[in-house]
């Protein structure tokens, strides 16, 4: 075999090469990096951001224990909503609506969630003010 055949012989196998990661990034099935709604949380940055920004400047940061139960407690009565995010798996989310009343504590049962590493989101309204708190927990 001379030069000019094995020349031909090895951009034939690259070529292959190439063809066969393009069609495996097409089959493919998600990108799991990119959120599905990206472009909406992208629009809503800046709301999140002033909302932590408050819960700083008001000193409004909830205390918050993992026991048997999430137990979370406000500065003052509070009304929003806890997400609980698994970052592995987002079929095992949970959103739960929350009313502290007059006690400021609200008290999630952890039943239904698995031991291991969430996030969790805090998002309520006390006082007609707006406030966020981001987390990680880990449950045992």
């Amino acid at each position: 075999m001379n030069w000019g055949t094995k020349l031909v012989i090895g951009m034939g196998l690259f070529m292959a090469f190439i063809i066969t990661l393009a069609v495996l990034m097409i089959r493919s099935g998600s990108d799991d990096l990119v959120d599905k709604d990206y472009y909406q949380k992208g629009i809503e940055y800046d709301k999140d951001y002033d909302r932590k920004s408050q819960m700083q400047k008001d000193q409004a940061e909830p205390e918050i224990s993992v026991g048997d139960s999430l137990r979370i407690v406000f500065n003052k009565p509070a009304t929003g909503i806890v997400r609980i995010l698994h970052p592995s798996d987002n079929k095992k989310d949970r959103i739960v609506s929350l009313n502290s009343g007059i006690a400021n504590e609200v008290a999630l049962p952890l039943n239904d969630i698995r031991e291991g590493h969430w996030k969790l989101i805090i998002e309520w309204k006390s006082d007609e003010k707006e406030y966020m708190f981001e987390k990680n927990i880990t449950i045992d």
